[in-house]
């Protein structure tokens, strides 16, 4: 079992910004129309807003004001398909013969946004990006927790995803439009998570964990909630 405070939140999609936005979309949750929307990074030099691609922009609108008058603040991104967009360019430009870009190769490792995080908030802490399948959320919290048992006063998660290119539909049908949710985790026992195995009459959620999150955490009556990933059962418990 992890236990842990969620001291703050911030979350992202295409209009989708404010906590009154997500608790409309949390009483009536549905899948937003695509575009081509991108969050608001403007805090950012301009210069440094030119190498940030949407997915990295999604990471930085929701982290960037929960780690404000913080130092030392850890870090743990998590994303289960990572740049796919430059992923799918760069493979197009191979099929074609085309010379590669270097620079949009170096963007497109699962491990640019933290870099680029400490580059531009001069941060020299604890980070680590990670890829953990369905349920990246919950692998996530325990690296951050366990950096929270080596005694950092808080830690930063971010978990996003962008929507893939349409040649990876038949492959990737876990991202229903592109979010970001960023939690600022603290020591503590407001919450509770524990593994078990099986998971027979178990019903699937519909929607990416991340999400499902920001519906209990605006759900002020339930205090228990499951997800469950593979043979993998994820119980939740809040303490009220």
């Amino acid at each position: 079992m992890i236990n842990f405070n969620i001291a703050a939140w911030r979350a992202w999609a295409p209009g989708l910004d404010t906590v009154a936005d997500w608790q409309a979309w949390s009483q009536h949750p549905c899948v937003l129309a695509a575009n081509s929307a991108a969050p608001d990074v403007s805090f950012l030099p301009a210069m440094q807003r030119r190498r940030l691609s949407r997915l990295a922009r999604m990471a930085f609108c929701v982290g960037w004001p929960l780690a404000e008058g913080r130092e030392a603040l850890p870090l743990v991104f998590a994303s289960r398909h990572g740049e796919t967009p430059r992923t799918f360019d760069i493979l197009s430009d191979l099929a074609a013969d085309q010379p590669l870009s270097p620079t949009q190769f170096s963007l497109s490792v699962h491990n640019a946004v933290i870099g680029l995080w400490s580059i531009m908030r001069g941060e020299t802490s604890e980070m680590t990006a990670i890829a953990a399948a369905g349920d990246g959320l919950e692998h996530g919290l325990i690296e951050a927790c366990a950096l929270l048992n080596e005694g950092a006063p808080a830690v930063l998660l971010i978990i996003t995803e962008e929507q893939p290119p349409e040649a990876y539909a038949r492959c990737i049908n876990d991202v229903p439009f592109p979010y970001a949710v960023g939690l600022l985790l603290t020591p503590g026992e407001q919450w509770q998570v524990s593994l078990a195995s099986g998971t027979a009459g178990i019903e699937q959620a519909q929607w990416p964990h991340a999400l499902n999150l920001l519906r209990q955490l605006l759900d002020k009556q339930q205090r228990s909630f499951q997800h469950t990933w593979k043979n993998r059962v994820w119980n939740w418990q809040h303490s009220l």
